[in-house]
This record gives structure tokens, C-alpha cells and sequence, in this order.
């Protein structure tokens, strides 16, 4: 092949999984690929470098992180039309699963480059693996956003759905997070996985109470956290005749607010709290407008 013939040859695109936790878990397929590209795109370089180091692999390394994709990206298509081969690693687990990747996807299939996944671990599916809910259908939401009444919608939306839902969350964070899901999702059961595949792995079970309360306990929690979270079963649903007359009775009975009255029925009943909240401010109308007749 002479230069001419070599130079409009495409280079191809790894998308490789990397461990989430303990460096064992690579594949020999995995380790391969990222010996014999050109260059590895990795969000952290200190991180993979010491993947790489561990594993004795010398390989050339760029930066691709969130802040700097849009610009990487381009640099990266360039030099996969110039024939190089690049493998993308995120931090940890399998690249765009909530990291960056998908601008540079997005750009090679426009590109006509060639992709190819190289599986391997993922933290979704090792916690849903051990969960014990459905997982013949699920709803992966990563994470959900920064700003409380966007977030809060997002959870609301999910309250009345039948699937199992997973959750990324930090640490520093989660605790706020499960507050949230009591009051929107209702004390539903959930499983809560951090340091997975590490030596302190652990799996927090039981109502999501539960999880806050041995959260609450504990002075600090390391490590980013999954939380799966299980459905709203239709044979788990109260009927809503149910749900209305404990509205009525709490109203006629208690001098709380809405909120706090619609809080603790969406506990008590596990659903969402805008569902109760709704229901009971028409149910306060009617005795109004009753009391006007």
C-alpha cells in the first residue's frame, strides 16, 4: 500500500470499558486494545495512566473531558480521518454511561468511522445484577440535576411508573437524594451500592427510610453511589378511593398544611407527594365550597 492509498484510510474508534473499582476487572480484549492503538482518549490521564502502569502498558494519552469535548473532539475526528487509531476510556466503567463521549460519537458516525465497543464493566448492571427487582425492564437516570426544582420534577415525573429506576449520586450528596425520593417516590425499597467491586463494597437494603436513617448514622460516606430504586407496582397501588378518604379524614382532623399533610399520606402510601398535594387542594376546595351553600 503506498502513502496515497494509506492516507485515505480511516483510522477506527474504541469505546472500551474499564473497571469500576477493582483493576481485575478488564478484559484481556480491553488490555489489547489499549496496548496497540495510537493514542487513548481518557477523561482523567492520571487515572487511566495508573491503570495503564499497573498493567505495564506504554501508550501515548490526550485529555477528554467534559469541559474541553467540544474542542477535543474535532482534534480527535482529525486525526481518525489521518488513519489513527484512538481508544475512549472514562474514569471508570464504560465510556458515555454519564461521562463524556457523545459529541465525539456523534461526530465519527457523521464522519462514516468506524466504531467498535469493547465491553466490560459497568455500575449499573453490576448493581441491578445483586438489587433483587425486575430487571426485565428499567429506567437508568444517572444523574438527575443540580438544580432542586428540576430535580424535583424529574423525580415526580417517574412516580407513578412500573420499572425498577437507577440513580447515580456522589456522596456527598446522596443523603439529601433519598430525602427527596421519600418525599416525591414515597418510602418505596431500594438498594444503595458504593465502593462496588472494592474491599469495603457494600449494599444498603431495605425502605429508602431505612437507607437514609443508616446513612444519617455515620459520620462519612466514601465513594460515588448507585441507587436502584423499585417500581410502583399497579398491585402495590392503593386504590384511589383510599388514598381520598385519608385525605378527607387528615383534613377534617388536623390543623397541618397541605404540604405537611400531603407529605406524611405520600409516606404512609408510598407515592408521590405532588399526587396527594393535587388531589387534597381539590378536596379542601369542595369542602369551601360546600360550607358556602
Amino acid at each position: 500500500m503506498d502513502d496515497t492509498e494509506k492516507n485515505d484510510v480511516k483510522g477506527c474508534l474504541y469505546i472500551v470499558s474499564t473497571p469500576i473499582g477493582n483493576r481485575e476487572d478488564i478484559t484481556l480484549r480491553a488490555l489489547k486494545v489499549l496496548e496497540d492503538v495510537d493514542l487513548i482518549a481518557a477523561e482523567d490521564t492520571r487515572k487511566t495512566g495508573s491503570l495503564l502502569a499497573f498493567y505495564k502498558i506504554n501508550n501515548r494519552l490526550a485529555s477528554y473531558y467534559e469541559h474541553n469535548e467540544a474542542a477535543s473532539a474535532d482534534r480527535l475526528i482529525k486525526k481518525l480521518n489521518d488513519g489513527l487509531s484512538i481508544a475512549l476510556v472514562s474514569d471508570a466503567g464504560t465510556p458515555l454511561i454519564s461521562d463524556p463521549g457523545y459529541r465525539l460519537i456523534k461526530k465519527a458516525v457523521a464522519e462514516s468511522i468506524k466504531i467498535i465497543p469493547i465491553p466490560g464493566a459497568s455500575a449499573i448492571l453490576t448493581a441491578l445484577s445483586v438489587a433483587g427487582f425486575p430487571t426485565d425492564s428499567f429506567i437508568f437516570m444517572g444523574f438527575l440535576s443540580k438544580k432542586k426544582g428540576k430535580r424535583l420534577k424529574q423525580l415526580n415525573d417517574l412516580a407513578s411508573g412500573l420499572k425498577t429506576i437507577i440513580f447515580y449520586e456522589s456522596n456527598k450528596r446522596i443523603e439529601r437524594f433519598l430525602s427527596e425520593i421519600i418525599e416525591t417516590l414515597g418510602d418505596r425499597d431500594g438498594v444503595l451500592g458504593r465502593e462496588m467491586t472494592k474491599l469495603h463494597e457494600e449494599f444498603i437494603r431495605g425502605p429508602v427510610s431505612v437507607i437514609l436513617d443508616n446513612i444519617q448514622k455515620r459520620s462519612f460516606l466514601k465513594g460515588e453511589c448507585t441507587l436502584i430504586i423499585s417500581g410502583c407496582t399497579e398491585k402495590e397501588m392503593p386504590a384511589p378511593g383510599i388514598i381520598s378518604d385519608e385525605i378527607k379524614r387528615r383534613l377534617e382532623l388536623s390543623d397541618k398544611s397541605i404540604s405537611k399533610l400531603s407529605k406524611e399520606i405520600a409516606a404512609q402510601f408510598g407515592v408521590s407527594k405532588k399526587s396527594i398535594y393535587n388531589n387534597a387542594i381539590k378536596i379542601k376546595k369542595s369542602f369551601e365550597n360546600k360550607r358556602c351553600l
